[in-house]
């Protein structure tokens, strides 16, 4: 199917006359599933959204289409757009590139009144992994370990996994637990060093187990 298709396609399965021509638009991530915004569209807007793949609201103050990171560069690539039931209602799970609220922060909901899900806190923490790759080795230990090399890295993973399976043999949970995290930890670090990251295992484990 075409893009003109399917752009087609959804506009006209949208009811526009119950939502006033704008429909609204809940801006999820990808990879965490958080939510990160609310924004509205216009069937100028969806088209424009559909055919560049990055997302783009109509501004109800300025009366015009604005594409989210047009001025910061903080766009939001566009991964699927999803209907609700009664047609009044998008879903667009997206890949934030940098924070999406204009605060900085990585969403424009007051992350004080929500505890971050664990795949946030999860995503937050591949962030910092990343962030001290090319960092000075006497920094941190994660930076010396990327300064070390893949075969240091995966060699510590070997490490802790026996640790983990060593923990579980003897019974003691708290201690599979402390050896689960440090495995965790070194994995992470291990597919970041190689491009990766945990949404790679994850989506394959929603492959596998379709």
């Amino acid at each position: 199917m075409s893009q003109d298709s399917v752009t087609t396609s959804l506009s006209q399965r949208i009811d526009w006359d119950k939502v006033d021509g704008l429909i609204p638009v809940i801006v999820q991530d990808f990879t965490s599933s958080e939510v990160l915004m609310l924004g509205y569209m216009n069937s100028d807007a969806l088209d424009k959204t559909l055919t560049t793949q990055q997302v783009t609201f109509y501004s109800r103050t300025k009366q015009r289409l604005w594409t989210k990171g047009e001025t910061s560069g903080n766009v939001l690539q566009l991964k699927n757009l999803a209907l609700d039931c009664d047609q009044d209602t998008l879903l667009a799970t997206v890949e934030p590139i940098g924070p999406t609220c204009h605060l900085g922060t990585t969403t424009c909901f007051d992350g004080d009144a929500q505890e971050a899900s664990q795949m946030v806190w999860l995503q937050q923490l591949e962030t910092l992994l990343g962030q001290r790759k090319n960092a000075d080795p006497d920094t941190s230990y994660t930076a010396s370990l990327y300064a070390r090399g893949t075969k240091r890295i995966s060699q510590k993973v070997g490490e802790e996994g026996v640790e983990v399976a060593l923990a579980a043999t003897s019974g003691d949970k708290a201690e599979l637990v402390c050896e689960s995290a440090d495995l965790m930890y070194h994995l992470l670090v291990l597919l970041n060093d190689q491009g990766l990251s945990m949404s790679d295992v994850i989506n394959k484990l929603k492959e596998r187990h379709q």
